[in-house]
């Protein structure tokens, strides 16, 4: 199964982000690093109750079609389509989304962007400067995680508008613009806070990372 988080930008596309991510750490003792997945999470349960449903449905217009009222028919046309149908919810992300309500995903994005936030140890820069800018597809979410040095000094409504920048662009398919244009934004703001200091040294991977939510 192709992965969307690996078609979502090109090799050129992450090299010019990552050309601005170094550009903007010129100007600013923060570190930005930005993260692309799929899914945020797999919603089983959205897989679960998705295919449960359409088999039933699938088992009573079968069971009409050859006259057959009897469960025990109803029952091996449920079982057999729930087992094709569960196997196609698990592949097909368009197809599990119509199961998972707004607040999950708005849940397991934000509890994603925290958990990589702290596995890619973007937490562990000196002064607390780093941020994510954490991309979701499947939720079609962004999340903006930054350091306690940063949440003293820059409030958190403000990352809004960086999140804005980059849904504006996906709509528009031009997100390698956005998400440089995003990137760039972020300097500005950190720059404010945080001058780049003598001595200041390159603390994350200036890479835009394609991987797994959690």
């Amino acid at each position: 199964m192709s992965d969307p988080a690996a078609k979502f930008l090109t090799a050129a596309e992450r090299l010019q982000i990552e050309a601005h991510i170094a550009e903007a750490e010129k100007r600013t003792a923060g570190e930005i690093v930005v993260k692309v997945v799929s899914s945020s999470y797999h919603y089983p349960l959205a897989s679960l109750l998705g295919s449960s449903l359409l088999s039933i449905l699938l088992g009573i217009v079968v069971s009409l079609v050859a006259n057959n009222e009897s469960m025990w028919f109803f029952l091996v046309a449920f079982s057999i389509s729930f087992i094709v149908l569960h196997e196609l919810f698990k592949r097909l992300h368009l197809l599990r989304r119509f199961f998972v309500t707004a607040s999950d995903m708005k849940e397991e994005v934000e509890e994603a962007a925290i958990h990589s936030f702290y596995r890619r140890n973007i937490n562990n820069t000196v002064d607390h400067t780093g941020i994510l800018i954490y991309i979701s597809l499947f939720e079609r979410k962004v999340r903006v995680v930054a350091d306690r040095g940063i949440n003293e000094k820059v409030a958190q409504d403000v990352w809004q508008e960086i999140v804005n920048i980059i849904v504006k662009g996906i709509h528009a398919k031009s997100q390698a613009r956005a998400i440089a244009d995003a990137v760039d934004r972020c300097a500005e703001i950190l720059s404010t806070h945080f001058p780049l200091k003598q001595g200041d040294r390159n603390e994350l991977r200036n890479e835009v990372i394609i991987g797994r939510g959690k």
